[in-house]
């Protein structure tokens, strides 16, 4: 089975001329063309974090549907992370976590069924390395407590270092750098990242840097297509993929 990911930090909607146009970023989004998309920041961040990119905008505007992974009924995400999927993907158990760490973050685990099922794991980590650390140990204790499925990975890390800060997540996984997301009008860090577990093949990922993705956020969104195990094929060790890997 063929996948295609990605992951985008919208920024809430607010661009780099200080608008906010969530239209643009859903445009962004669609371009992507990807079955299955984590998005950073897709709720307003003050009260009852009403959702800046609304499930009726996407709707009209795609071939996605926002899973329902919000604990109120105005917001599309948990702590902001929303899962958007191709129509025709359901979701299964959901987890919701709440991340240690200085500043509020959160991720979604969510058990997505069809042909082959899988577990996406959306996230948003700190800006602190001790607290990503901490936020990740507590996201992979969820994941080892769940069900044995494939497992992808898909967030703003908020990492700078390619080699530092990840260490618990790599252990069992492949984490993926398809390339510079931040910041979009000048990319100098890899800070949004893609993690597969085992049995999941990359045959290819890239940043989308185009003049749209170039200012409707102050992230590029990133993609990888992969491969998952046929259904009752053993776990096998990822192979690999194009662009860097951490």
């Amino acid at each position: 089975m063929k996948l295609r990911v990605a992951t985008y930090n919208m920024r809430k909607g607010i661009g780099l001329d200080r608008r906010r146009r969530p239209q643009r970023a859903l445009d962004v989004i669609a371009a992507l063309e990807a079955d299955v998309v984590a998005v950073q920041e897709a709720d307003r961040r003050l009260g009852p974090r009403r959702a800046a990119l609304t499930a009726e905008m996407i709707a009209a505007g795609s071939d996605l549907a926002p899973a329902r992974v919000a604990l109120n009924e105005v917001s599309i995400g948990f702590h902001g992370n929303a899962l958007l999927l191709r129509r025709g993907l359901s979701v299964g158990a959901v987890e919701r976590l709440h991340l240690p760490g200085l500043e509020p973050r959160g991720a979604v685990l969510a058990d997505i069924d069809g042909p082959v099922p899988f577990t996406v794991i959306a996230l948003h980590l700190g800006l602190r390395r001790r607290d990503r650390r901490a936020q990740l140990a507590a996201a992979l204790a969820a994941l080892a407590a769940r069900p044995a499925r494939p497992a992808i990975w898909l967030g703003d890390f908020n990492e700078w270092s390619p080699d530092k800060g990840l260490e618990a997540l790599t252990q069992g996984h492949r984490v993926v750098s398809p390339g510079l997301s931040y910041h979009a009008a000048r990319p100098l860090a890899a800070l949004d990242r893609i993690a597969t577990g085992a049995g999941i093949g990359v045959y290819d990922a890239g940043v989308c840097e185009t003049r749209l993705s170039r200012i409707a956020s102050d992230h590029l969104p990133v993609w990888a297509d992969l491969t998952l195990p046929a259904a009752g094929a053993g776990a096998a060790v990822p192979q690999g993929g194009p662009g860097p890997h951490s």
